[in-house]
């Protein structure tokens, strides 16, 4: 039913951003082609022809030129062009000539996404054009907003957890861990504990007669815990065999298994936090121990000490173990969470007003919640966390190709 109740919603909210960017971007208003498949600009007898090219080179805008309707030398005309973004940003390109076209010297940018002025002189001629030339956007009234659940973030510095993921087993430290054996050869007559009781330290466990002496003695505790194992029954000779033994499970050990390119990784004092396979519990220890040596299978003993006053990790519990090896702080970094493929590219949606358009990023390190931005975003931007799916179907649904 839930599903249903969010499938539902979805649809609602892309009928919604249909109708409001369809009010923005109206076919009827799309520039005309050129020759080569640019925007076509018209003024009198001249026009120019923009394309944006990247085929083996950074993007840049290369520009033809016409006059009643043939090439025109490139060396004839003086261009500028600026290109305005959401957020602010200017970018004033100039350009030279290069073959039968203008070439600008500066790299346009991704996302090519933004409002273009065009101002051109021909033979002492000056024209001048202004378009959108949009993509990645979606526009999204307040309303639609708050009932889509999207959530945003603003954009900042973070100090990254890196760790490494391994696997352990829970085991009983020997130092927590009490066999209880007798002094001398001797009947149980009483047992005064059971498993799974918890004694104190100095508690009667059992009383027992000497075989010899016939005089009878009890048997104590030497720690506290929990009694996990008893093999004597009443009446029952025992001699050199354990009565009983007691664990003491208020802290335990993960015992994790690191493979060379782990081991090189670790050291003493590094925070661990464990976890259940099914993720239902967590729990924040430290490395006490690793091995010097590797096993047979070229794998390495690393040991934590985790707290266990609840009960919850038992011996011989499975585990997933998360090793912090480095806190690194990083001056950009958006939440993982965030991130969807658009074009191939890792991108965030980036908040502006009541649009969002696309920012595509170039990714560093990560802790799984926070992944390092190199370039492709502004420090300060407010972005998209929770279901930014929803903005990126929306700008699929409206053309996702990168025509120029």
């Amino acid at each position: 039913m839930e599903i249903i109740k969010k499938f539902f919603l979805f649809s609602l909210l892309l009928f919604g951003f249909n109708q409001s960017w369809a009010m923005q971007d109206d076919p009827a208003h799309e520039q005309p082609k050129g020759p080569n498949g640019g925007t076509l600009l018209k003024s009198g007898q001249a026009a120019l022809e923009i394309t944006l090219f990247e085929d083996g080179v950074p993007p840049e805008m290369r520009v033809f030129a016409y006059r009643d309707h043939k090439p025109l030398d490139p060396a004839q005309l003086t261009l500028k062009v600026q290109l305005k973004r959401l957020g602010g940003k200017v970018d004033n390109l100039t350009f030279q000539a290069e073959g039968g076209y203008l070439r600008s010297e500066q790299v346009v940018l991704e996302p090519h996404s933004y409002d273009v002025s065009v101002m051109a002189t021909f033979a002492g001629e000056t024209h001048q054009w202004q378009y959108q030339s949009h993509e990645g956007r979606s526009h999204i009234p307040p309303r639609i907003l708050a009932a889509s659940g999207i959530k945003t973030e603003v954009a900042g510095p973070q100090t990254l957890a890196i760790s490494r993921q391994l696997f352990g087993v829970i085991e009983a430290p020997i130092e927590k861990q009490a066999g209880i054996f007798v002094p001398y050869p001797s009947t149980v007559e009483k047992i005064h504990v059971s498993i799974g009781q918890k004694v104190k330290s100095g508690q009667a466990i059992a009383t027992l007669r000497n075989i010899k002496t016939l005089q009878r003695y009890t048997i104590k505790s030497p720690i506290a815990g929990e009694v996990t194992e008893w093999i004597a029954s009443i009446g029952q000779r025992v001699d050199a065999e354990p009565l009983a033994r007691v664990m003491d499970l208020s802290q335990v050990w993960v015992e994790m298994s690191a493979f060379p390119e782990d081991i090189e990784q670790l050291a003493p004092g590094q925070k661990v936090i464990a976890a259940d396979m099914h993720q239902h519990l967590k729990a924040e220890g430290k490395i006490i121990y690793i091995a010097p040596q590797m096993t047979g299978g070229h794998i390495a003993r690393a040991r934590a000490l985790i707290d266990n006053r609840d009960g919850h990790w038992r011996p011989g519990m499975h585990v997933k173990a998360k090793v912090i090896t480095e806190q690194r702080s990083v001056a950009l970094a958006v939440k993982t969470e965030a991130l969807q493929s658009y074009r191939e590219m890792d991108v965030v949606f980036g908040k502006f007003g009541d649009t969002f358009e696309v920012r595509m990023l170039e990714l560093g390190a990560s802790d799984g919640d926070y992944v390092e931005v190199l370039a492709g975003l502004e420090a300060g931007t407010e972005y998209a966390t929770v279901n930014s799916f929803i903005i990126k179907a929306d700008v699929l649904k409206d053309g996702a190709s990168h025509d120029h």
